[in-house]
């Protein structure tokens, strides 16, 4: 009887990951991990601000 709870796991890279990775800026990802988690938290909702105007300046637009 096999047991499903370990599964073989490959310890090649994948192309797809390897692929992806290649346009990942990592000058953004150690500027954010510089930043504590608040300042993290405060450019998080920022972000989801600029978001919400954005989706509402669609609509308006689309009223027209």
């Amino acid at each position: 009887m096999q047991d499903d709870r370990h599964l073989p796991v490959s310890l090649s890279p994948d192309p797809v990951i390897e692929r992806y990775k290649q346009d990942v800026d990592l000058t953004l990802v150690t500027e954010n991990l510089r930043r504590t988690p608040e300042e993290r938290l405060r450019n998080l909702m920022a972000l989801q601000r600029f978001a919400d105007e954005l989706r509402a300046a669609g609509r308006r637009a689309r009223i027209r």
